[in-house]
């Protein structure tokens, strides 16, 4: 079993596949998470090409954030589209790589994925509120390279 496949369990997975539908409940925001095993690429750069190759640059308001996380690197990026980046206050992508980072050092990446997204998505709710005609532009399950 490769590092990314054991990376979470399925039980885990499914747990912050749900984190991603409760952050998304109340905001037109979308949210991903894409894991890989490691990247030859600077972690940032590998992220915003994630990000296009999902199509999360397509969405309406540019509301999109990726958690791009390199397991065998032991690195993740928190990459959010230009319309969140602007509107969200200057340390708030630092904050929640801190919030994450700390249960990651535990081991507990399920809980700092989910306490990650449901940061985001509280941000996204107050930027971007859910409208009577938003739609999931995008998929909820957690792609992997």
């Amino acid at each position: 079993m490769s590092k990314v496949e054991a990376f979470l369990t399925p039980e885990e997975e499914q747990e912050i596949i749900s984190a991603i539908r409760i952050a998304e409940k109340n905001t037109s925001g979308e949210i991903r998470v894409h894991i890989e095993a490691t990247s030859e690429k600077d972690h940032y750069e590998r992220a915003l090409e994630v990000f296009h190759m999902l199509k999360m640059n397509n969405t309406k308001d540019e509301n999109a954030v990726l958690i791009y996380v390199a397991v065998n690197d032991k690195k993740f990026v928190i990459y959010g589209d230009k319309g969140i980046n602007d509107v969200v206050p200057d340390d708030f992508w630092s904050t929640t790589k801190d919030v994450m980072q700390n249960h990651f050092k535990h081991g507990d990446f399920k809980q700092g994925l989910i306490d990650g997204i449901l940061k985001a998505g509280e941000e996204l709710k107050d930027h971007f509120p859910w409208q009577i005609d938003d739609e999931d532009e995008l998929s909820n399950e957690i792609s992997k390279g």
